[in-house]
């Protein structure tokens, strides 16, 4: 196996989060792991994205030119790296933020409304995780008995509040059914 995948949105999303709780599950998952951020100087509200590379096999590059996997939390990173995706990869879509259709057809699409799933359900500040959720299903590229540890590994003994939180936004994302 070897899947890259890059979540684009802008500060604040918890674009470098989700990242890193990906990166987390592939180091449990004995794989090969490469986790770049990269973020606008004015961080929160600027443009963020984050590069994760899971692999059975070394790894020669940190950079994600072509993903498999994108997830978009904002417009202008659909738009930006819509055409990058590998034939046959999968886009996530938070369709709350996002109006448009992915206008690919060698591609699968996969539309939720994460932001306001967050906000319904209590979990405002975790549609990041929700998509997360729905990738991890989608993909299966995430073993499950591995969320729980990974979870830990990224949430701060300080705030163990979040682990139950990130959780939920989790759960939510992988139960959820396109209408």
């Amino acid at each position: 196996m070897n899947k890259q995948i890059l979540i684009a949105g802008f500060g604040g999303q918890g674009i470098l989060f989700s990242g890193k709780f990906l990166a987390y599950e592939g180091l449990i998952d004995n794989k090969e792991v490469s986790w770049l951020p990269s973020y606008g100087p004015e961080m929160r509200g600027g443009t963020a994205n984050c590069s994760i590379i899971l692999s059975d096999t070394k790894i020669g590059s940190p950079i994600v030119d072509n993903p498999d996997i994108l997830i978009a939390m904002n417009a202008p990173s659909l738009d930006k790296y819509e055409n990058a995706v590998t034939a046959g990869g999968e886009i996530y879509i938070d369709s709350s933020l996002i109006e448009k259709k992915v206008n690919r057809n060698d591609v699968n699409a996969y539309y939720i409304p994460a932001t306001k799933l967050a906000s319904d359900n209590g979990l405002s500040g975790l549609a990041n995780i929700i998509m997360i959720g729905l990738m991890i299903k989608k993909s299966g590229i995430v073993p499950c008995e591995n969320i729980e540890k990974a979870m830990k590994k990224v949430v701060s003994a300080k705030r163990p509040e979040l682990f139950e939180l990130n959780i939920r936004a989790i759960e939510l994302g992988y139960n959820y059914e396109e209408a």
